[in-house]
């Protein structure tokens, strides 16, 4: 947090002010696609400022794969669901608390020829919040991690890479993990010649931040919790 700290000695500037494209007095107009005149301003707005209740957060951590052999038949989806019930400890609505989905199957939206089609089972995810989040970390950071062989930690882009884009606005960090990442992982390792095969996953870490510096802010609060980071 010291490290992505930015001091504001003056008071700051008004948001500059966007008009629409169309009057929207005009009733030819009215219910005409209205855009902004003047860009996305998504990678200019500041960030909001930071007293305690705007400290930047963990709110959610998302893992996904993605399995090709589901599309032809929706049982090969079995294996993967296992593994990240496992691997969360999520299950729908255990006990009680009606906000916990647990594992989902994941579907196409739309149809691509002689691949797939809307509706198919393409793979799953969970989303993971409160303790069981931090104990998936934990685990992450303290048994996968460390034992995956040739992983010197998260890339980073380059110095000179623009932050401007709205994934360097946002405060959403993401990275993939290749599938014998699965594999040492504690509740599968105990128990591995159950699961028919190993899967990759992405993780995506979703954090409060936003505004510029939102990345860089979001990349401090993984690296506090022990998530390494490597620039090359």
């Amino acid at each position: 947090m010291y490290m992505t700290y930015v001091h504001e000695s003056a008071q700051r500037p008004p948001p500059r002010a966007v008009r629409l494209a169309y009057d929207p007095e005009n009733p030819y107009t009215k219910n005409r696609h209205n855009p902004p005149v003047g860009g996305s301003q998504i990678g200019k707005k500041l960030p909001p400022p930071a007293p305690p209740p705007n400290v930047v957060q963990l709110e959610r951590i998302q893992i996904h794969t993605m399995v090709k052999e589901a599309i032809n038949s929706k049982s090969n989806l079995l294996g993967a669901i296992a593994a990240f019930r496992a691997i969360s400890g999520e299950n729908s609505q255990a006990g009680g608390v009606h906000t916990t989905e647990g594992v989902e199957i994941v579907r196409a939206v739309k149809t691509v020829g002689g691949w797939s089609r809307a509706g198919a089972a393409l793979g799953v995810k969970v989303d993971m919040k409160g303790p069981k989040m931090y104990d998936f970390l934990s685990t992450l950071v303290e048994f996968v991690l460390p034992r995956l062989r040739e992983f010197n930690g998260v890339q980073l882009p380059g110095s000179s890479s623009n932050m401007q884009t709205p994934a360097g606005v946002s405060g959403v960090v993401s990275f993939g993990l290749p599938p014998e990442a699965m594999g040492l992982f504690p509740q599968i390792e105990v128990n591995l010649d159950s699961y028919p095969k190993s899967y990759g996953m992405h993780i995506h870490f979703v954090t409060n931040a936003e505004g510029q510096g939102a990345q860089n802010r979001a990349r401090g609060l993984l690296s506090g919790f022990g998530v390494p980071f490597i620039r090359k």
